[in-house]
């Protein structure tokens, strides 16, 4: 990819993954949505050559899907004793 076109995914995934994270507490799929934003802003990391990135998005992405599915409705969190 050409490194003008990877600049711009990048300057595009990391934008949309600050905006979702801005947006987390408004509604549950904003959460999903970050953690998607996390995964495109991983790709940016390895295809710019950045890979420690690359790796801590892919990481942050697992912790927000994690959290996405903590928060479902009907609850799946323990209630405790």
């Amino acid at each position: 990819m050409h490194s003008a076109a990877v600049t711009i995914f990048g300057i595009c995934s990391v934008g949309f993954m600050m905006a979702m994270y801005a947006l987390e507490r408004r509604h549950r799929g904003f959460v999903a949505a970050f953690a998607l934003g996390c995964l495109l802003s991983s790709a940016y990391g390895f295809l710019s050559g950045a890979w420690p990135f690359g790796i801590a998005e892919v990481i942050w992405s697992g912790i927000a899907f994690g959290r996405f599915h903590r928060s479902a409705p009907g609850g799946t969190r323990s209630q405790g004793p």
